[in-house]
């Protein structure tokens, strides 16, 4: 067998004040033409790893251990000879292109940037190489995009040009540290299937960092399974998904909803919840075991909806303008939500999903149709007119971080919630935040600690009980679980249809992830185009589909073996 390409010697990383290390005595080998994944729920250290690689850790991380790279350690190099290596022999796709992108210049020059830092290139010869470079990502019309900024390009657009820098040199190694979370379906099999055949034409090894259990399935040569910085198991694709060794990994494969995309086998809240991936820790934190629950039903579940709809959207259409262009985002789009459905929008970014989220909660502008709330015309209705009708229509965010103010308690965001909405009385708006965070399981001592403090689960959960407390009648979710890892993403799930089930609540729910429509949807709109192409009933959509680009969606999703 050759020697590996990289080899992990147990490396070890410690931050300054932490109780355990980051990554502990992880070896790993990773050879030519290989793809490795490294898989693990958030703050498992894969991520760590992969800086540590390219020596990008915080000065103050303590790292111990080897890095071979070719037979040569990379922690023993200066930091002039790591410079020569990053981009060149080794080179890294950050999991968002638009923060790792530099807004300010074009893609084009960002690539030739790449290429002139490492190879005695003329700039003109640069150039030339950069829009080559460009075209063998797929990009359309090189040439032109060359001069485009980050801002002017789609999500999978923006990805595809960090792949073009990254392989500018022809690398050796290629560490893609979540490449495709936040793109749609569609694009991240465009994605992944652009680094597969790059892997192979360039004959570079890849360790591929993901949460994501169906594309490790599809892609990966071999996969090394981490938790709490602790590599717990290594083996083929094939065999981890056919007898994973670990409690920790069955857990974890047991909790994906990536196992249910075949036909006949997906759960739906309203027949059973999602099994929630549980650790045991002893008195010092470390895991001592781990396992699946299955959680029992908490409220009684409703039978499937039906009557007089709560809210009805006719031939609604939204225009954005800039300057004399002008774009039909949303086009004469039309459907309906019962109490107590979850209707799911789903279509790729650009589609129009969320304009016309905003559009039908009224925060963007419409430009014609109606929005009928409980049998009033709310489309007709001025800015300040909105006001009464704010409380019954409630919105829960895709990044709750982003969302949450961070300079208050969560007492505070609740508190504030409900005095927005004229609870006036102090007493009463203490007992409610005390119950809703309670309702959202998480602890009353959570009520005096701010965002910050909090693991992105639980600020889904702040966001949820925010939405929540002025006891809404429709809730608008737009991406709540994308960002979230695979235990976690169950367990807002599970809240979420608990909630539903308990208040009645109609639900409109956007998303790219089909896995989670499957589970939480009753009804499921396709959109592309600003348009509506399908809707039908769950199993309809996935059993059969009407429309080229619903099985176009559908195809796209990467499944993972039982």
């Amino acid at each position: 067998m050759t020697q590996p390409l990289l080899s992990l010697r147990e490396l070890t990383i410690l931050y300054p004040g932490a109780e355990r290390p980051a990554v502990s005595g992880l070896d790993l080998d990773v050879r030519q033409g290989e793809t490795v994944a490294l898989v693990g729920e958030s703050g498992c250290g894969k991520s760590t790893t992969a800086l540590a690689l390219l020596r990008l850790l915080s000065p103050s991380a303590q790292t111990s251990g080897r890095i071979l790279l070719e037979g040569r350690d990379l922690l023993s190099l200066s930091e002039r000879e790591m410079t020569a290596l990053r981009g060149n022999a080794v080179s890294m796709i950050f999991q968002e292109p638009m923060t790792s992108l530099n807004p300010v210049h074009t893609v084009g020059d960002q690539v030739v940037e790449a290429l002139r830092l490492h190879q005695p290139l003329s700039a003109q010869a640069a150039r030339a190489r950069a829009v080559e470079l460009l075209d063998q990502v797929r990009i359309p019309e090189p040439q032109r995009r060359f001069h485009a900024y980050p801002h002017q390009l789609s999500g999978g657009q923006r990805q595809r040009v960090m792949i073009a820098m990254a392989i500018a040199c022809s690398p050796r190694l290629l560490v893609a540290d979540e490449p495709t979370t936040a793109l749609d379906v569609t694009v991240q099999a465009q994605i992944l299937e652009l680094l597969d055949t790059l892997r192979r034409e360039l004959s570079m090894a890849m360790l591929l960092i993901t949460h994501d259990l169906g594309v490790v399935s599809r892609w990966a040569d071999r996969v090394a399974v981490m938790h709490d910085g602790v590599k717990v198991e290594e083996q083929t694709a094939s065999a981890l998904f056919r007898q994973p060794a670990h409690p920790y990994t069955r857990a974890l494969l047991g909790a994906s909803l990536s196992t249910t995309h075949a036909p006949g086998r997906a759960p739906h809240y309203r027949s059973g919840r999602l099994p929630e991936l549980r650790v045991d820790r002893r008195s010092d934190g470390v895991a001592a075991a781990f396992r699946l629950e299955q959680p029992a039903l908490r409220t009684p579940v409703p039978a499937a909806p039906g009557g007089t709809p709560l809210i009805r959207i006719d031939d609604l259409h939204v225009v954005h303008r800039n300057g004399a262009h002008a774009t039909h985002a949303v086009r004469g789009v039309s459907f309906s939500v019962a109490p107590g459905e979850t209707v799911a929008l789903v279509g790729e970014s650009g589609c129009g999903k969320s304009t016309l989220a905003r559009a039908v909660l009224r925060l963007a502008e419409h430009d014609g149709g109606r929005i009928v709330f409980d049998g009033t015309d709310l489309a007709s209705i001025d800015r300040r007119g909105m006001r009464p009708w704010r409380r019954a229509m409630q919105l829960v965010f895709q990044d709750p971080y982003g969302s949450l103010n961070p300079r208050k308690t969560v007492a505070d965001l609740l508190g504030d919630a409900l005095q927005i909405h004229g609870v006036r009385d102090r007493r009463e708006r203490r007992e409610r935040t005390a119950a809703m965070i309670e309702r959202v399981g998480l602890p009353a001592s959570a009520l005096q600690r701010y965002p910050h403090e909090f693991s992105g689960g639980q600020r889904q959960r702040i966001g949820i009980a925010r939405a929540l407390i002025v006891r809404p009648r429709l809730l608008v979710c737009d991406e709540p679980v994308s960002a979230l890892d695979v235990s976690v993403q169950a367990q807002v799930l599970n809240l979420l249809a608990d909630l539903q089930a308990e208040y009645g609540l109609a639900c409109l729910f956007i998303s790219h992830d089909l896995g989670v429509v499957r589970y939480i949807a009753d009804r499921v709109l396709v959109m592309r185009d600003g348009q509506l192409v399908e809707a039908g009933d769950r199993e309809q959509i996935w059993d059969a589909p009407a429309h080229p680009y619903t099985r176009q969606l559908l195809a796209a999703v990467p499944r993972m073996a039982a």
